[in-house]
C-alpha cells in the first residue's frame, strides 16, 4: 500500500509540473492533489526513517 501511495504521489507531482510549466489550466483541483501528494511523500519519508 505504501508503494502505491508513493507512485500516485510522484505521478501527481509530474502532472502538476507539466500543467504548471506548460501553461495548461487545470483548476484548483490539481493543487489540492499536489498537497495530498506532498503529504504522502512526507509520511513515507518519516515512516522509513
Amino acid at each position: 500500500m505504501g508503494n502505491l501511495l508513493y507512485v500516485i504521489a510522484v505521478v501527481l507531482i509530474i502532472i502538476w509540473a507539466i500543467s504548471f510549466l506548460g501553461g495548461f489550466y487545470t483548476g484548483g483541483l490539481i493543487h489540492i492533489l499536489l498537497v495530498i501528494a506532498v503529504i504522502a511523500i512526507l509520511l513515507r519519508v518519516i515512516r522509513s526513517a
